[in-house]
């Protein structure tokens, strides 16, 4: 950095950002010695901050790329997964390569050669096929053959040698069962996507375990009691019609979406949320605490998921053993004002 006033200027300003002293500042800049490491990065990040160019040989290195593999970024869950793990993994030294699908882009193993062309380091999987017990899984068995290290979240392939992070399912119906119980509900709907997805098995046998537990209620019970449709509001709202004319007072949905459309049903009929119903969503997706009502819904610790599947890639990535086993992680229940008394 140049010693005229322009460059007192910029070591003025970067001191005062780092709240360090411009001659620490320029030691830095310089490459002296005998600054504290803490102190080092305080003023690199005050440098990118501002905007400054570092010089080239305190420039980050990448220690290498990281695929990134999740579905469409409509559902707010997914860039609120996508934000823990790419800062996650750049505060590591590793460069993410995100890749979303949507229904006439990419598909899912197209992106994966695409990233094994790039010569990434591992890959994560959010939701991807692996979670639909329709798909071929043996492209996933394939990677782990060739020692790519792989990362699944939400889903579980117990033949393929890898971590697994995913959400309890069954404990999250549980707090959503025995929430609207103790509100006085008897009739409640159960709103998701499609049952060839394993979250969408899981949250089922859960949902249908809570019912006949603390309701006493039969298979032939519960049957009008669900229904299944396409995830996203559209589906939700279908599957809310279904319910409202099987006359529950409750809908534990398989995601906020979801339940977004089954709140639109009822409104539609002139039915009020949670005056005439009750709605429970899945997910607490960025701006849940904001929709009209708030949104009660089952909160996924997005956080401490991607962290252990970040954590997990990266071990394997450094030749570590990790255990080849999924790791569940216990939902939590918020209630807000989209849920009252029967």
């Amino acid at each position: 950095m140049s010693s005229g006033a322009g460059g007192r200027a910029r070591l003025a300003d970067i001191a005062a950002k780092a709240g360090v002293s411009e001659a620490t500042v320029s030691r830095v800049l310089n490459g002296k010695p005998g600054v504290a490491d803490d102190t080092k990065q305080s003023v690199l990040t005050a440098l990118d901050v501002l905007g400054f160019e570092r010089p080239s040989r305190l420039r980050r290195r990448s220690a290498g790329l990281i695929g990134l593999v999740m579905p469409e970024l409509i559902n707010p869950i997914f860039p609120a997964f996508a934000q823990v793990i790419e800062s996650a993994l750049s505060q590591r030294g590793f460069t993410p390569v995100l890749c979303t699908q949507s229904p006439s882009g990419a598909t899912e193993e197209e992106y994966v050669e695409m990233l094994l062309e790039r010569g990434v380091s591992g890959i994560i999987f959010v939701s991807g096929l692996h979670a639909d017990t329709g798909a071929d899984h043996g492209r996933y068995q394939a990677l782990v053959e060739r020692r790519l290290p792989v990362v699944f979240v939400n889903g579980w392939l117990p033949e393929v040698e890898a971590p697994f992070v995913s959400s309890d399912e069954y404990a999250a119906m549980e707090l959503a069962v025995s929430h609207l119980v103790a509100l006085g509900h008897r009739r409640i709907g159960f709103a998701s996507g499609p049952e060839r997805f394993l979250v969408v098995q899981r949250k089922l046998a859960g949902y249908r375990t809570s019912m006949k537990a603390q309701l006493g209620l039969t298979d032939d019970d519960l049957e009008p009691l669900v229904a299944l449709s396409m995830f996203g509001v559209e589906g939700g709202e279908a599957a809310g019609r279904q319910l409202l004319d099987a006359g529950v007072t409750a809908v534990v949905c398989g995601s906020d979406m979801m339940a977004l459309g089954v709140i639109r049903a009822a409104r539609q009929r002139g039915l009020s949320v949670p005056g005439d119903i009750s709605v429970v969503g899945y997910d607490d997706a960025p701006m849940m605490e904001f929709t009209d009502p708030p949104m009660t819904t089952i909160r996924q610790p997005v956080q401490a998921m991607g962290l252990a599947a970040v954590q997990s890639l990266l071990e394997e990535v450094r030749g570590h053993v990790t255990p080849h086993t999924e790791f569940l992680f216990r939902p939590e229940l918020v209630v807000r004002g989209s849920t009252g008394p029967a």
